[in-house]
């Protein structure tokens, strides 16, 4: 079942979990002051990438709903690890919240040796906020237009594809270790500092092949310097109608998309919690600010706190049998 597949068949559990939990929380008094005063959106991850570019979309919302002054602040560091056990750490009163990635939410805890935070013990989730489709591409010149015709010169040539990505245990590097089990083919990966550089290096021929986000890659497809094997996803992308998913050209089900979350730390009180929840998912539902976010090529996936937890627990353990099938380790 596929990522999106797998949250609508939540919904109905997750709505009769929350309807419960609602009914045995009572908010106190500091709790139904909420808030009054400043609230702080850590991202993880450069500005004006996605999880930038979301937290200040609801941040910048969140100002006119909740009366109060909503923050974006950029904290960098060991892939989104910083930033993360940064939150962990906060106090638990919803005054300081991270836009999270698939990343930093289910394969960092995995990967990294010295991780200093439990993605799915230190946080308390409030809402999934979008996905975006990742897209196979190579360049111009590779002897290959479609999957098939990829997999046929990678049988022929064995050892001599190379995939890039951002970096060890990053999404993009298991979305190739998982084509390279689903594909039974010999790809080898090549680690760089960013997915710009990763981009960089395929566009100078340097690897053969990377698991590119579509609103990174996109640019370089509209203009004739890379050219798209397929759509890691169920459906074809908006922004590129024409380039059919993997599954479509037989590799089944495969699906590899990056996810974005809002969490806050543990034990953030539940009644603060849901208010947050609420007024996020009817942020990114309302039609203006939905077009804004498929117009950048992301697609809104707005969710219960439940159905975000559920969500994090089925992806954690998909990406750690990838992690454990590559033996995947980042320093």
């Amino acid at each position: 079942m596929n990522f999106l597949s797998r949250l609508a068949a939540l919904i109905s559990i997750a709505a009769i979990a929350s309807s419960v939990a609602f009914a045995q929380s009572s908010p106190t008094s500091a709790d139904a002051a909420y808030p009054n005063k400043m609230i702080r959106i850590i991202n993880p991850f450069s500005a004006g990438g996605p999880s930038d570019i979301l937290a200040r979309i609801v941040a910048e919302q969140l100002n006119s709903r909740l009366h109060q002054s909503v923050i974006v602040e950029t904290k960098l560091g060991a892939g989104g690890n910083i930033a993360m056990e940064a939150v962990a750490r906060s106090a638990p009163d919803g005054y300081t919240l991270v836009s999270a990635a698939t990343g930093t939410m289910v394969i960092n805890q995995h990967v990294f040796r010295d991780i200093r935070y439990d993605a799915l013990k230190d946080f308390a989730p409030i809402s999934l906020m979008t996905s975006i489709d990742n897209v196979l591409v190579v360049p111009l010149d590779f002897p290959a237009n479609n999957l098939k015709e990829f997999l046929k010169y990678a049988k022929a040539n064995p050892g001599k594809i190379t995939f890039g990505s951002p970096g060890v245990g990053s999404q993009p590097h298991l979305a190739g270790e998982m084509f390279k089990i689903a594909t039974k083919t010999e790809v080898r990966h090549v680690p760089y500092k960013g997915a710009s550089e990763a981009t960089t290096a395929l566009l100078g021929g340097q690897i053969t092949m990377l698991f590119g986000q579509v609103t990174a890659v996109i640019p370089h497809l509209q203009a004739g310097k890379l050219k798209a094997i397929g759509i890691a996803s169920m459906k074809r992308s908006p922004l590129l109608p024409n380039v059919p998913t993997l599954d479509e050209q037989g590799l089944s089900k495969f699906e590899s998309a990056s996810i974005y979350a809002l969490l806050a730390p543990k034990d953030t009180p539940k009644p603060i919690v849901d208010k947050l929840a609420k007024e996020v998912r009817e942020i990114l539902q309302t039609p203006a600010t939905e077009k804004k976010i498929t117009d950048l090529g992301m697609h809104v996936i707005a969710s219960t706190p439940e159905q975000l937890a559920e969500v994090m627990r089925t992806e954690s353990a998909r990406y750690e049998k990838i992690v454990k099938a590559g033996n995947i380790k980042a320093e």
